[in-house]
């Protein structure tokens, strides 16, 4: 009698072990929904390269000549072009320090940062303000390795002595000279004055 009550101890010891090691410690995933999870997992990687997005993104880059670049945006994303990473931003305000402490300031809708380089090219509703001077305009290339701020496309200027109508506008960041052209010689600039 002991031996039977023993057994059945066992016995009983031996169904709670098996379901709680069921219920705890398998898979209950069947086989073919595995297959499609590790099929699912070979695309992850390329959906994430395209879906890197970062919200309130902040570059701060000091440069070799004393200069500071800032680059901020309230929605970015990261993207790949072999080993060269750029950065599609939108709601962009970027500040250009120059050594001899003048602002740049430059506003756009969006804007693409070169993280290489840091070059970049600002794309719609284009506002740059400098000491007393304004400037819109639909695009601005800002140029480190040029040295420059091509700004293009639409472009109005807005200063204490009046306007200025054209369509480009070359500035050199370390001269600070100003070359104001139309793209066809033929045509003028226009001026009016206050």
């Amino acid at each position: 009698m002991k031996r039977l009550i023993q057994l059945f101890l066992f016995f009983i010891l031996f169904l709670i072990g098996t379901i709680f090691y069921n219920n705890y410690f398998t898979d209950k995933t069947p086989k073919q929904a595995i297959k499609q999870k590790i099929d699912d997992d070979k695309n992850f990687p390329e959906m994430t390269d395209k879906n890197n997005l970062i919200k309130n993104l902040k570059y701060d880059v000091r440069l070799n000549d004393n200069s500071q670049y800032t680059i901020t945006s309230d929605l970015s994303e990261l993207l790949y072009d072999g080993d060269v990473e750029s950065v599609s931003m939108n709601i962009v305000i970027a500040k250009f320090i120059s050594s001899d402490g003048s602002i740049l300031t430059i506003t756009s809708d969006k804007a693409i940062f070169n993280n290489n380089i840091y070059d970049t090219k600002f794309i719609d509703n284009v506002k740059i303000l400098y000491l007393d001077h304004v400037i819109f305009s639909d695009k601005l290339d800002l140029n480190f390795t040029k040295n420059n701020v091509e700004i293009y496309d639409n472009v109005v200027y807005q200063g204490v002595q009046g306007d200025i109508i054209t369509d480009n506008i070359l500035i050199d960041l370390i001269t600070k000279n100003v070359e104001i052209f139309m793209n066809d010689p033929k045509n003028k600039v226009t001026v009016n004055t206050n």
